[in-house]
């Protein structure tokens, strides 16, 4: 198996409230709405989008790496409302290791309703079932509790904080790592 083999034609995935599909221009707007938001960013590591038109790179970016076969995430779409509302998906996969990480982010207006934890579990299922992974990872900083709450409630266990692990915004920032593995998962 190759990255291209699962990231060359990123298929759709779906949940009870949730459509994981391909990001692409047209999402530009949706995209801009939760990435422009300052407390959005506060807890990722890209700076807050200033105008549409770094929401359009970020998508061009995307698109990009779709096209040539590389890791890319999804876009998160609420079905009911029929709007992007963030992103989710590998961020990094090392098929020697069968290992990977796991990143998201989503729209102020949609946190603590479970939005991301449904998709991340179905992103840990994908990673799992199609991947063939045994270990899935992902990080958050210290202070945000709202993302080690969706880890946690996926299934993935802290395994401890790698002190000043990454330069965020001109600092650098402890992160917790979280990780589950193929035996754990209940499928």
């Amino acid at each position: 198996m190759t990255i291209q083999d699962i990231f060359g034609d990123l298929p759709t995935l779906q949940t009870e409230r949730l459509i994981l599909r391909r990001l692409s221009m047209s999402d530009a707007e949706d995209v801009f709405a939760y990435a422009s938001d300052p407390e959005v960013a506060r807890h990722v590591s890209w700076n807050a989008h200033a105008t549409l038109e770094d929401s359009r790179a970020f998508l061009a970016a995307i698109v990009e790496q779709y096209h040539n076969g590389h890791v890319a995430g999804w876009g998160v779409e609420h079905r009911a409302d029929r709007r992007l509302i963030g992103t989710a998906g590998f961020i990094y996969w090392n098929i020697d290791h069968a290992r990977a990480e796991i990143g998201y982010a989503i729209g102020r207006s949609y946190w603590n309703a479970g939005y991301m934890t449904e998709a991340v579990r179905e992103i840990i299922r994908f990673g799992f079932e199609r991947m063939k992974l045994n270990r899935i990872e992902a990080r958050c900083k210290v202070d945000n509790a709202g993302s080690a709450r969706v880890m946690e409630k996926s299934g993935l266990r802290y395994e401890g904080t790698l002190r000043q692990q990454m330069i965020v915004k001109g600092e650098y920032r402890d992160l917790k790592m979280y990780a589950i593995l193929r035996e754990d998962w209940a499928g």
